[in-house]
């Protein structure tokens, strides 16, 4: 918005200048989000305590979480309220990446606003059944994905980490490949969301990284040096990942161990969501795998687990799923848990910003 109504008037106002520069927009929308989130994050977990909005614990998981029940959930809103609003501020709106990533943000922000909705508020058992939200989320992944394709400045190609000379054009089927890297982050990210700041510490972790990807797919001079496909339009998605770390940071704040607010289906399945259209949108789809690895495990500790146990009968591999239950009743304290496992994705993230130069 500032962008829009400021720079226009460079000309006459040179100073006016600054909001031509990404760097400087990406980090003042970081610190708004922040700002927001930190300062809003009192008054929204006073209201949720007020409506009852309490997070419902299982008595067959682990039994010291029994003492989290009742903690304020539905905390997301929180987290997407400071996106939008940084986004809107500091962002381009007028670029075409803006407006799809916001728009993924409030497709799959609707799915678990939903879906906690029904539960919290109207007291159902369970919000949507998993088989009805999948193929909400496959519906809306395909969408996010078709406009994307359809960019002027976007490819079909597909960008392979270690190697720069092997880049296979999927054409078409880049969209139902593109869906997969949306709706499968969306609910990884889900899963990951178990213990007291666990998802959105490594998730700061994540937005930081695309950040860096997208300002040098966005470079043509940083993207050209390293051999990185070159998007026009995709630096503006700097701005966006600013704001998802800087909310991120806002919301730890108050998620940190012990928590005083769970962000739940309202914010973890819209923050995968917009993180896997980031990944498609700075064509570094394949290298999610290793940027959200801890993600990846979280989800694939699931598959396995539930595959095995049909398979056998009822026997199982991991003593309970998602990974970082395991641990926990292997004798780890949830707070071990949780900074290792930041630990982990810090270290991703760097092995996978490694891969820039080593093509």
């Amino acid at each position: 918005m500032l962008y829009e109504f400021l720079y226009p008037y460079h000309v006459d106002f040179t100073f006016l200048n600054i909001f031509r520069y990404i760097t400087f927009r990406t980090i003042y929308g970081g610190l708004t989000a922040f700002l927001i989130c930190f300062l809003l994050g009192p008054f929204v977990i006073r209201k949720l305590s007020q409506m009852q909005i309490g997070q419902i614990i299982q008595t067959d998981g682990p039994q010291s979480h029994l003492g989290k029940q009742g903690t304020p959930t539905m905390g997301g809103i929180l987290i997407l309220f400071s996106i939008f609003t940084a986004t809107l501020i500091w962002g381009n709106l007028s670029n075409h990446y803006v407006n799809i990533s916001l728009l993924a943000l409030i497709l799959f922000g609707s799915i678990g606003f939903i879906d906690d909705y029904l539960m919290q508020i109207k007291k159902r058992n369970m919000g949507f059944t998993a088989k009805g939200k999948f193929l909400i989320q496959v519906l809306f992944g395909l969408i996010i994905s078709w406009l994307i394709f359809k960019c002027p400045d976007f490819n079909s190609t597909l960008t392979i980490p270690f190697l720069k000379d092997i880049s296979p054009d999927l054409g078409i089927w880049y969209i139902p490949f593109a869906c997969l890297v949306i709706v499968g982050t969306s609910n990884a990210v889900n899963l990951t969301d178990g213990l007291d700041g666990l998802a959105i510490g490594p998730y700061i972790v994540a937005s930081v990284t695309y950040m860096l990807f997208a300002y040098i797919a966005g470079h043509t001079q940083i993207a050209g040096y390293l051999h990185i496909r070159h998007i026009i339009s995709a630096g503006e998605i700097t701005v966006i990942c600013g704001t998802l770390a800087g909310a991120g940071l806002g919301f730890l704040w108050f998620n940190a161990y012990p928590a005083q607010i769970f962000m739940g289906d309202s914010g973890s399945i819209p923050l995968g969501g917009i993180l896997g259209t980031i990944a498609v949108i700075t064509k570094q789809e394949i290298l999610l795998l290793i940027v959200g690895g801890l993600f990846v495990a979280e989800a694939l500790s699931v598959i396995i687990q539930v595959s095995y146990f049909k398979l056998t009968k009822g026997k199982r591999i991991f003593r309970m799923a998602p990974l970082h239950h395991h641990f926990e009743l292997k004798g780890w304290h949830e707070s071990k848990v949780i900074v290792r496992f930041w630990i982990i994705s810090i270290t991703l993230a760097l092995l996978s910003l490694s891969t820039m130069k080593i093509r």
